[in-house]
């Protein structure tokens, strides 16, 4: 899953899809063919900066931002689309315009989200994060962070199911780095094959989190290679989907663990 930030303000790759200020088209689509190109078989676009901190969008910018990303790329590629939004009235739209999975940080928790998703007739991802972005990061205490987030991931899978959204159709995110501790986002990643007993797939978002620059030091644009082995850790226990800004670079590694896989032989 290639992450296309459609926002001024996100952590790592914020206002690079606009020039003037404004969402360049010839630059989103760019960006979008590159990845489809390098492996991509998802692309996340999102509206709505969820970094720590961050503060919220208003529906109208959101909406504009999502809309006119969803039908250009849906227009010229022939890529899974997935939509990065909290909002019931942006999931409709999405879906109504090429949207194929609902990705919502929030699990689907606003009112009226649940319905709308089950409206849609997509699959969604749910999310865990442990409050708002301006203040999940001081929402970090946890007795146990694994069972806590196993056990919200639960409940709102049977919140979807009683909704009319099909098992079949969710896909479960233990949300590393909204609302965890450095220690706690490790823990996750080192327990991560306990979400398995869920029995759905398990989406994991990596890319060149704040957790990577607390070992390394180094500024998001530079954790492209420990990005990647996160990926490989991650689908070591169990990921099905990752979601990534460095598309070409974390299928390489993945490409090269699942050789392992078949003994070195590259089947």
């Amino acid at each position: 899953m290639g992450v296309l930030n459609v926002t001024p303000d996100s952590f790592s790759d914020g206002g690079t899809l606009y020039r003037s200020d404004r969402l360049d088209p010839d630059l989103l689509l760019a960006r979008a063919e590159q990845m489809v190109a390098d492996g991509a078989a998802i692309l996340d676009i999102g509206g709505e900066s969820t970094r720590p901190g961050a503060a919220p969008v208003s529906l109208d910018e959101e909406r504009d931002r999502v809309l006119t990303a969803v039908e250009l790329v849906a227009n010229r590629l022939d890529v899974v689309i997935s939509v990065d939004t909290s909002s019931p009235k942006i999931m409709t739209e999405s879906a109504s315009i090429g949207a194929g999975l609902l990705n919502d940080v929030r699990a689907f928790s606003r009112a009226g989200a649940l319905e709308a998703a089950g409206l849609s007739g997509l699959p969604v991802s749910l999310m865990h994060m442990s409050a708002e972005p301006d203040i999940m990061q001081a929402k970090t205490d946890y007795s146990d962070a694994v069972a806590e987030v196993f056990a919200y991931l639960g409940d709102r899978i049977d919140a979807c199911i009683n909704a009319g959204i099909d098992r079949s159709k969710i896909v479960i995110d233990p949300g590393f780095g909204f609302g965890k501790t450095v220690e706690q986002n490790y823990q996750l990643l080192a327990r991560l094959s306990e979400f398995k007993a869920l029995g759905l797939p398990i989406l994991v978002g990596l890319s060149r989190k704040s957790m990577i620059g607390a070992i390394t030091g180094r500024p998001a644009d530079q954790r492209v290679t420990p990005s990647a082995v996160l990926a490989v850790l991650a689908a070591e226990r169990g990921a099905t989907i990752v979601r990534v800004h460095d598309v070409a670079e974390t299928k390489d590694a993945l490409d090269v663990w699942e050789a392992t896989l078949g003994g070195g032989d590259g089947s």
